[in-house]
């Protein structure tokens, strides 16, 4: 599918994404990945992650552009993170992006970050409007009904940490390192997802989240079991905590299907490349006839092919973003 050709720049956290997209077709997509220099930290530290984005974001962007075999003066517009995110993160990419596009006469956009993974899907699939999307990361947790695109409805979303950030909590307390989804996803390998009685919590708020007391439950087994004797493997500890997320997950997004009518259920986020999360959405989507636009991994995780995805879609609206804009780290959807 043709369409205009735009450089998107993702720098929202720890990820230095750069990307090229023609319309639906994504021409490059590379990633400056800062895990190990976050990983001794235990999570990632903003001033760290800035100056890494800082020092790799112009090289990046000439490898997207050679890779996509695309010159600058083929370019339509350029599109960056404009927000949610960490602030000295963000200031990168956007202030990079804007002074590219302030360079070559450009239209520029401001991306928000969340609308990138609800745009992710159509990089590879079908995905239009009216749909649900389930938007999970390490910083977010929310359900969205897309009436059409640009039209959004925030139907719940967290009330305390997002499941992203439950992962890495929960892996750092069982020492299995940074990032917690991949970790805990690796350990589950083999493991008995029931070993562990833990809660599914906030059942009687149907389209809402919450994970910060299912940290606490599965630390207050853990310590019981410890005593007791009875800890079980590693692997069956993983799985419990896994299936316990993935089905909160899964139970209220199935929720906001039922509670809309609408019959495409989206997804994005990092916390969507977790493989158990991937069988469990397929199979019920498949029980209930829903259809189900998944990303690939690849394009779940931070990256510029999302922002780019979006930023073409803003453009061909002409929704511009002003020389005077800035970053907004609380910018929210609806």
């Amino acid at each position: 599918m043709s369409g205009p050709t735009v450089l998107a720049f993702e720098t929202s956290c720890d990820e230095t994404g750069v990307a090229v997209v023609r319309g639906r077709e994504v021409l490059s997509n590379v990633i400056g990945s800062q895990v190990d220099l976050h990983a001794r930290f235990g999570g990632v530290v903003p001033e760290v992650a800035a100056r890494a984005h800082v020092e790799s974001i112009r090289s990046l962007s000439h490898r997207a552009l050679g890779e996509a075999g695309v010159h600058p003066d083929d370019l339509d517009g350029v599109a960056a993170t404009q927000g949610p995110g960490l602030i000295g993160p963000l200031l990168v990419g956007f202030s990079f992006g804007k002074a590219m596009a302030w360079a070559r006469q450009l239209p520029f956009v401001g991306v928000d970050h969340m609308e990138g993974h609800l745009t992710a899907p159509v990089l590879e699939s079908d995905f239009e409007p009216p749909a649900v999307a389930l938007l999970a990361s390490g910083g977010h947790s929310q359900l969205v009904h897309v009436k059409a695109w640009g039209d959004y409805e925030v139907l719940g979303e967290t009330i305390d940490d997002a499941a992203g950030e439950a992962f890495d909590k929960l892996a750092r307390y069982l020492g299995l390192g940074f990032p917690g989804g991949p970790a805990i996803d690796a350990a589950s390998d083999g493991g008995d997802p029931t070993a562990l009685d833990l809660p599914r919590p906030l059942r009687d708020r149907p389209l809402d989240f919450s994970f910060s007391g299912l940290k606490t439950a599965v630390i207050t087994r853990i310590e019981s079991a410890k005593q007791a004797g009875t800890l079980p493997p590693l692997a069956d500890v993983a799985a419990s905590i896994q299936e316990a997320i993935v089905d909160s997950l899964l139970e209220k997004a199935f929720n906001a299907i039922e509670a809309t009518g609408v019959e495409v259920l989206g997804g994005g986020g990092g916390v969507f490349a977790n493989r158990r999360l991937r069988e469990k959405f397929a199979d019920e989507a498949d029980r209930r006839g829903v259809a189900l636009h998944i990303p690939s991994r690849k394009l779940c995780t931070d990256n510029g092919a999302m922002i780019g995805a979006a930023g073409v879609r803003l453009l061909q609206d002409g929704q511009y973003s002003s020389w005077g804009s800035n970053v907004d780290v609380n910018m929210r959807l609806g």
